[in-house]
C-alpha cells in the first residue's frame, strides 16, 4: 500500500519546507541562530522517532501477518532454546494489564513484555588487575557516550560475554540508551545488556532499537540512585513493547532511514548556510571600513541596509556589527567633520600642558617621552582635523596591585576590587567577589569614575570597561585616565578592531599573552575635536542601542522557536 497518512504527509511536507528554506538561505549566503535550528532539527528527530513507534509514520497493511502470530512464532523458538539447553526457562512473566499499554495500539499491533522477544543478558564486572592494556577490549558505557579510554582483557569467557558487529545493547547505567554495536568483538562491562531475540528471523532488530531509544528518558526518570541513576534487568524485562507485524516494522525503519538522512542533510546545510552567512556579513561590513571615499563608502551602505533584516539575524552578526560601528567611529566616518572646530593639534597642546601642571603639583609622575605617530605606525588615514597619538599622551596610566592576603586589615572594606572576571566583554562591570578598606587602597591602585581599565593579560586580553565608581584594581589590569579627552570616546577607540589588534600583536607569550604598560602605553590612538569626540559618543550610544534592540528580538524570536519545536513534538504525539 502506498496511501500516505494524513501524520507522514504533515512531517514530510515539514521536512520538505525547511529543506528548501535552508537551501535557498544557504545559496543567499544567509543564516539565523544556529543552536535554534539545530535543537529544532534534534526535536524533528525526536518526533519522527516518536511517530514511528506509534504506528503513525507509515500506513498499516490489512494483508501483514498480524503481530498475534508473530509472538506466537517467537515464543515456540524461545520454548525450542529451553528445551535444547540453549537457555534458561525464566518465572513466568505477569499478564499485561489494561492500563499498561503505552498507547493505543494500531490495528495488526500486539503488546508483549520485552522478556517475550528479547534475552536481557548481563555484562560482567571486572577487577582492577584484569583490566589490561592488551587483549580483547573491554566496551564500558563511558567508550559509547564520551570516553576513547579503552581496557583489554586476556580472560576466556562463556560465548554470551562478548558482542559483535550488529548485535543490539542497551546502556543502563548513568547514561542509557541502545545501539547497534559495529565496533568487532568485545566483552562488554556490567553496565551493559545485550538484548538477543529469541528468534531473529521474527523481528526488526533497528525498530526495537528505535522503540528503546524513544522510551530511554522514561526509563532513567523510573530507575534508582541518587549518584549514579541505573536500572534494574528485572524492570526492565517487564516493560511492555507495541510490537508493529514484521513487515511493517521494516517499512517503519526504511521510513525513519529515509527521514534520518533529510535531517542529515539538514544539520549539514545548516552549519554551511551560516558559515556563508558570516562570510557575508564580514565582507559587507569591511567594505564600509576599507572605503577609499564618501561615495565608496555610501554605496556599500546601500548594499547592506538594503538587507538589513537577513543580514543581522545571529549574535555573531550583531557583534560583527557593533565592532563596525566602534571602527568606523574611530575612522571619522560615523558623523561629519566641521572644519570650524579646533584641530586635533591644539588638543593635543591642551593635554600636554595638563599633564604638565599635575606633574608640577605632585599629582602625577612625569612620564617618559613617547614618540610621535609615523606614517608606518599609523594603521589607517585620518579625516582632517585629526591625528594620532600614543595612547599614554591621552593621559595618565596605571597598573593595579593586590594588597597582601595575609593582611586581613586591607580586605572587607566598601570599595570594590576589581579582577578581569568582573569587566564582561561588552565593557560592563559586574559586582565583585572582594572589597578592600581605605588600608587596603593605599596597597593597591586606585581608579575614579571615568578612568578606563583594559585586561592586559590572559584569555580576556583586550576586554575594555569605564569605572562609574571608585575603585580599586589589580595587576591584571591597566588603567587610563583620560585628560581634556572623552572618557567615552577614548573607550570606543580602545575597543575597536584596530587597538585590541595592536595589543594582541605586542602581547608576548603564547599561553598566556600579556602586553606590559610600556608597549600599552605606545599603541596608536585617533582624536579630533572634543565637539565632535562628543557627537561621536552620541552616535555610537545611538547605534549601539539599535543593536541591543536586534539582540532582544532575536533571542525572544529564538525562544519563540524553542516554544514552537517543543509544542509541536508534544502536540503530535498526544
Amino acid at each position: 500500500m502506498n496511501v500516505a497518512t494524513p501524520v507522514e504527509t504533515l512531517v514530510t511536507d515539514h521536512l520538505d519546507l525547511w529543506t528548501t528554506a535552508l537551501k535557498r538561505k544557504s545559496a543567499a549566503g544567509r543564516g539565523s541562530s544556529s543552536k535554534v535550528e539545530l535543537y529544532g532539527i534534534k526535536k524533528l528527530r525526536e518526533l519522527i522517532l516518536e511517530l514511528a513507534v506509534r504506528g503513525l509514520l507509515v500506513p498499516q497493511d490489512p494483508n501483514d501477518e498480524p503481530a498475534s502470530e508473530l509472538l506466537k512464532k517467537i515464543d515456540a523458538e524461545k520454548a525450542r532454546l529451553v528445551k535444547e539447553g540453549k537457555i534458561r526457562k525464566d518465572k513466568p512473566l505477569p499478564p499485561i494489564a489494561a492500563g499498561e499499554a503505552p498507547f493505543a495500539i494500531p490495528a495488526g499491533w500486539a503488546l508483549a513484555r520485552l522478556a517475550d522477544v528479547i534475552n536481557v543478558l548481563n555484562g560482567r564486572a571486572y577487577k582492577k588487575h584484569e583490566m589490561l592494556s592488551e587483549g580483547t577490549p573491554i566496551l564500558r558505557v563511558g567508550n559509547l557516550f564520551t570516553s576513547n579510554e579503552w581496557y583489554f582483557s586476556d580472560l576466556e569467557l562463556e560465548p554470551e560475554k562478548y558482542i559483535d558487529d550488529g548485535d543490539l545493547i542497551y546502556a543502563w547505567s548513568a547514561s542509557f540508551g541502545p545501539f547497534i554495536w559495529q565496533g568487532g568483538k568485545v566483552i562488554y562491562h556490567y553496565h551493559i545488556w545485550k538484548m538477543e531475540f529469541f528468534s531473529k528471523a521474527d523481528v526488526d532488530k533497528f525498530y526495537f532499537r528505535h522503540y528503546l531509544q524513544v522510551i530511554s528518558a522514561s526509563i532513567k526518570a523510573s530507575g534508582n540512585g541518587i549518584a549514579m541513576i541505573h536500572m534494574t534487568k528485572v524492570r526492565m524485562e517487564k516493560l511492555v513493547l507495541p510490537i508493529p507485524p514484521l513487515e511493517e516494522q521494516r517499512r517503519i525503519v526504511a521510513k525513519v532511514d529515509e527521514l534520518m538522512a533529510l535531517c542529515d542533510q539538514l544539520e549539514q546545510e545548516t552549519d554551511a548556510s551560516l558559515g556563508a552567512h558570516q562570510t557575508l556579513v564580514e565582507t559587507l561590513l569591511s567594505a564600509l571600513t576599507s572605503a577609499a571615499d564618501h561615495a565608496q563608502f555610501a554605496s556599500a551602505w546601500q548594499r547592506i541596509a538594503g538587507h538589513f533584516d537577513t543580514l543581522f539575524t545571529t549574535e555573531e552578526s550583531i557583534a560583527q556589527l557593533k565592532q563596525t560601528i566602534l571602527q568606523l567611529a574611530v575612522m571619522g566616518k560615523l558623523v561629519p567633520q566641521d572644519p570650524n572646530e579646533e584641530p586635533a593639534s591644539e588638543l593635543l597642546k591642551k593635554i600636554e600642558a595638563e599633564k604638565a601642571k599635575l606633574v608640577k603639583e605632585g599629582k602625577a609622575k612625569k612620564e617618559r617621552l613617547l614618540p610621535p605617530v609615523g606614517d608606518a605606525d599609523a594603521p589607517y588615514r585620518l579625516p582632517q582635523g585629526w591625528a594620532w597619538i600614543r595612547l599614554g599622551q591621552c593621559g595618565v596610566c596605571s597598573t593595579g596591585k593586590t594588597p597582601s592576603t595575609n593582611e586581613p586589615k586591607y580586605y572587607d572594606g566598601d570599595i570594590p576590587f576589581i579582577g578581569p572576571g568582573q569587566i564582561s566583554i561588552d565593557g560592563e562591570l559586574s559586582a565583585p567577589e572582594k572589597f578592600v578598606s581605605e588600608a587596603g587602597l593605599e596597597e593597591s591602585t586606585e581608579a575614579k569614575p571615568n578612568d578606563i581599565f583594559m585586561v592586559c593579560i590572559g584569555g580576556s586580553i583586550g576586554k575594555a570597561a569605564i569605572a562609574d565608581k571608585r575603585l580599586a584594581f589589580n595587576q591584571q589590569i591597566n588603567a587610563i585616565r583620560p585628560i581634556q579627552i572623552s572618557s567615552k570616546y577614548l573607550y570606543v577607540a580602545v575597543s575597536s578592531k584596530h587597538f585590541t589588534d595592536g595589543v594582541i600583536a605586542y602581547a608576548t607569550g603564547s599561553a598566556t599573552p600579556i602586553i606590559n604598560r610600556s608597549k600599552w602605553e605606545e599603541l596608536p590612538v585617533p582624536i579630533c575635536s572634543i565637539q565632535e569626540q562628543i557627537r561621536i559618543v552620541a552616535k555610537v550610544d545611538e547605534l549601539m542601542a539599535l543593536c541591543d534592540q536586534l539582540k532582544s528580538r532575536l533571542a525572544d524570536a529564538q525562544i519563540t522557536r524553542l516554544h514552537l519545536a517543543d509544542a509541536l513534538v508534544e502536540r503530535a504525539i498526544c
